[in-house]
C-alpha cells in the first residue's frame, strides 16, 4: 500500500515537472548510454540502456527473467526523473527513478523496478 502511494506521488511529480520542461539542449541530440546493476530479494540484476530526446530503452535481466523497458525522462538542468513500463517474461513491469548530471561526461542514477528492485546507473555522454 505504501509503495502505491510512493509510486503515485512520483508519477504526479514527474507529470508536474513535465509541464515545466524547458527546450532540449544540444547534448540531448546524442544518445546517452548507461549500465545498471541492482538487487531484489537477494537476486542480482544487470542491464544497459540508452536515452535520446527524453525517451529511453533499457534491456536487463533479473530474477531469472530478461526483458525490455521503455522510459520517459523529464530533462531538467541537473536531474532527469523518469518513469517506465516494461515486459519481462510475460510480466508487465513498472519503474521510476532519477538520473543526476554533476557536470562533465558522466551521469549517475538510482531507480526502482518492480521486478529487478533497487538499481544504480552509471552513464556517459559523448
Amino acid at each position: 500500500m505504501k509503495f502505491k502511494l510512493i509510486a503515485g506521488s512520483m508519477l504526479a511529480t514527474v507529470a508536474t515537472l513535465g509541464a515545466l520542461q524547458a527546450a532540449p539542449v544540444s547534448a540531448q541530440l546524442v544518445p546517452e548510454p548507461w549500465v545498471t546493476v541492482g538487487s531484489k530479494d537477494g537476486s542480482v540484476s544487470y542491464g544497459a540502456g540508452v536515452k535520446i530526446f527524453d525517451l529511453g530503452a533499457e534491456i536487463a535481466t533479473g530474477k531469472g527473467k530478461t526483458g525490455v523497458d521503455v522510459l520517459k525522462f523529464i530533462s531538467l538542468p541537473v536531474v532527469s526523473p523518469f518513469v517506465g513500463l516494461g515486459l519481462y517474461g510475460g510480466d508487465v513491469a513498472y519503474s521510476g527513478g532519477v538520473q543526476f548530471s554533476p557536470g562533465g561526461n558522466t551521469f549517475f542514477g538510482v531507480g526502482y523496478h518492480s521486478i529487478r528492485g533497487i538499481n544504480g546507473q552509471v552513464g556517459i555522454r559523448f
